[in-house]
Parts: C-alpha cells; sequence; structure tokens
C-alpha cells in the first residue's frame, strides 16, 4: 500500500514564509508602540493629564493563525495572511475616559506614516452582547534590508472598565467553549450597560472637577463625595435591574 507522505520541502518553506511574515509583523507593531510609548512619556511630563492608562501588545501564535486561516478557508500565504488574518499583530491601549478614546485615536492618525485600513466603533454602536471598544487597522512602514514595507496592525482602544468587562466576558465564554447559559449571559450584558453608565457617568464628573477647579481650588476635594454617590446610586440600579431578570 502506498502511503503519500508531505511535501517536506513546501512545509519547509511554508515555515519560513510564516516565521517571516512574523517578524515583519513584530517589527510593525513595535513601530506603533514607540509612538504610542512617546505619546504616553509626553504627557506624564509635559502635560497636566495623560489620557493613557496601560499599553500591551501581543502578536498571534502559529497555531491561531493556522486555526483562522482554516476557519476561513484561505490560502497559507503573506498576502491572503494580510487580508484574511488582520489581527495578527494586536495592540491594547487602555484610558480612564470615553474621550480619551477619541483623542488617543485622533493623535495617532495624524502621524504621517500611519495609514487608517478600517475603524469599528463599538464605543458609538456596541456588539450586541455588550462588548464596547475602539479598533483601528493601520498600517506603518518597517524599514528592511531588501526596503520599505507596509505592516497591518491592530490597535484596540478602550476604557478601563470597558477592558475588565471585555476581560470577564472571554474568561466565561472560554469556560464554557461558547454555549453561556442564558442567565448568566443576561448578566453579563446587565454589567455591560452598567459599565457602560459608569464610564459616561465618571466623564462628566471629570469635566465637572476641571472646570470647577478653574474657578474654585477646592471644588475637587466636594467632587470626591458626588462620585461616591454617583457609585451608590449605581449599584442600587444593577440590584433592582438584577431583580427584574426573568428566570431561566
Amino acid at each position: 500500500m502506498r502511503v503519500d507522505f508531505p511535501d517536506i520541502a513546501k512545509l519547509k518553506t511554508l515555515r519560513d514564509e510564516l516565521t517571516r511574515s512574523l517578524m515583519h509583523y513584530k517589527f510593525g507593531m513595535d513601530e506603533v508602540l514607540t509612538k504610542i510609548n512617546i505619546l504616553r512619556e509626553e504627557f506624564a511630563h509635559a502635560h497636566d493629564y495623560n489620557p493613557i492608562e496601560s499599553v500591551s501588545s501581543r502578536l498571534k501564535s502559529p497555531d491561531s493563525i493556522l486555526e483562522k486561516i482554516q476557519r476561513k478557508q484561505c490560502r497559507y500565504t503573506p498576502e491572503d495572511l494580510a487580508i484574511h488574518v488582520r489581527d495578527i499583530a494586536g495592540i491594547r491601549i487602555t484610558c480612564s475616559f470615553v474621550q480619551d478614546i477619541y483623542k488617543i485615536r485622533d493623535l495617532l492618525l495624524t502621524q504621517g506614516d500611519i495609514t487608517l485600513v478600517d475603524e469599528r466603533d463599538y464605543v458609538a454602536n456596541p456588539k450586541s452582547n455588550g462588548y464596547s471598544s475602539l479598533h483601528l487597522i493601520v498600517t506603518v512602514p518597517v524599514f528592511l534590508a531588501t526596503g520599505p514595507k507596509n505592516v497591518m496592525v491592530e490597535v484596540q482602544i478602550r476604557t478601563i472598565a470597558m477592558d475588565f468587562w471585555a476581560s470577564l466576558e472571554h474568561k466565561i465564554y472560554y469556560k464554557y467553549h461558547g454555549s453561556v447559559p442564558v442567565q448568566l449571559d443576561a448578566e453579563l450584558k446587565l454589567a455591560a450597560y452598567i459599565a457602560t453608565r459608569l464610564d459616561y457617568k465618571m466623564q462628566a464628573l471629570h469635566e465637572q472637577v476641571v472646570a470647577l477647579a478653574l474657578e474654585d481650588p477646592e471644588a475637587p476635594s466636594r467632587q470626591l463625595s458626588m462620585q461616591q454617590d454617583a457609585m451608590d446610586r449605581l449599584i442600587e440600579f444593577a440590584l433592582k435591574s438584577q431583580a427584574h431578570q426573568p428566570e431561566e
């Protein structure tokens, strides 16, 4: 009986191409990270307020890339990767307030060597499950020995509350393999709504603190008690809403 073995030369070529592509994606991610960290440091030292709370990055693993390629039924080539797997290099920026999301977006996109490819605003239009974040697909030039190459990088910008909710939702969906019980899914959506309310409430309070501080230096301390009142009201609202959730 004849056994067909994989074409070793072809597999080696694919492996080498993927390794080279991942290296290019890492270089592109590093370029964008440098720009973000420069902005973050400038705000920390030259401005009264820093909108960037934290920055993280990740490069998709070869297994994760292969799984997505198989799911999308596309070829294992650098060209198809650029079209169908646009989140190989990913950067996540967290900030304090919703308005900071768009401020950071504008600061990034006004840099001459960053080109916007696609933008998905899940802040203005959250997903049906409650997910909120601003997703940008950008390209940045990387200067290699063979010449410049434009590399695609995904940038997600969200508030701390949005990031906390997304992290919890991801863990729950992973635990239940995507089949989350109806009651738990409803509670997740409620939590997303509360997080959104909190984001906008905190932004409004922040704007009040800034405005009042210009007129009255004692105003910020008085605003602290207002923030606590707002939190108490949100908790009360959450408890009432959960009490009216339909049973499974």
